[in-house]
């Protein structure tokens, strides 16, 4: 049998993809939301497409704050924003 394939849907545009094709942000215990390389840290996750678009998109449409069930001020995204174009 073939092995099932994680998906998981983009806080952006909201289409469903394979979880080795988005990124994650994560909020960590401690309240940080971060970018999560690596995929494996702790904490509650998020995933987006790796488009700027999109993370317009889930900027404009509070995406995050929806997935972390918290308001995320400016900075944050600012921030995030910020190592999403370096990737």
């Amino acid at each position: 049998m073939a092995k099932k394939i994680p998906m998981r849907q983009c806080i952006g545009c909201g289409e469903m993809k394979s979880k080795k094709e988005l990124i994650r942000i994560i909020r960590t215990p401690e309240g940080e939301i971060v970018l999560d390389k690596t995929g494996r840290q702790n904490g509650r996750g998020a995933y987006i497409c790796d488009d700027a678009e999109c993370f317009k998109k889930a900027r404009k449409n509070k995406g995050l704050e929806r997935s972390f069930k918290q308001s995320i001020n400016a900075e944050i995204y600012d921030a995030l924003e910020k190592e999403f174009t370096q990737t």
